[in-house]
């Protein structure tokens, strides 16, 4: 089932990297009864429109460099994930300890009233050591939080954002274009 007034192409009528079908896919997706259903989904919420309501002004320009870096660097639309993530691709996990399963950004953000989340610690060869170089963070499991991007060094956060977004692919099984 479809929810009411879905739209499958909300965005601009640029090709697409973010097939209509697996947005169809993952809202018709249906969870077995065993498992509670996951709260954070696409959703068809204008990103643009999000980041446009995000305040303060400083986070809502940040918002807007992480859009715009993220997606030149992985070639994938935004999608908006629940209420204030914003992801860029999917893929679909099962946990072998919780039995639950679902589908997730394999990389994104959300300007979040203390900091910037950024859900791009997907365990890459290298992100140890980039990590060391970025500035001012802290690291949660997956997700690295930033205050501001004025605190870091975003030339180390794109090579993070694009060494996570490549090893998600091949973690998962998704073919690499470049």
């Amino acid at each position: 089932m479809v929810a009411v007034g879905f739209n499958p192409r909300p965005w601009t009528h640029d090709p697409l990297t973010f097939s209509e079908k697996t947005v169809l896919h993952i809202m018709e997706r249906k969870y077995s009864t065993r498992m509670s259903e996951l709260k954070t989904k696409p959703t068809t919420q204008d990103v643009a429109e999000y980041l446009n309501g995000i305040e303060p002004e400083e986070k809502r320009r940040d918002g807007f460099t992480l859009l715009e870096m993220i997606q030149r660097i992985t070639g994938e639309k935004p999608i908006m994930w629940g209420p204030s993530i914003v992801g860029f691709g999917v893929y679909h996990y099962k946990s072998e300890r919780s039995r639950q399963e679902g589908d997730w950004p394999l990389v994104g953000f959300s300007p979040r009233k203390q900091s910037l989340s950024l859900y791009v610690l997907a365990g890459s060869p290298d992100q140890e050591q980039l990590l060391a170089n970025l500035g001012k963070h802290k690291a949660g499991v997956g997700c690295l939080y930033v205050k501001r991007l004025s605190d870091i060094d975003e030339a180390v956060l794109a090579t993070l954002v694009e060494s996570s977004f490549r090893h998600m692919k091949q973690i998962h099984g998704h073919e690499d274009p470049r």
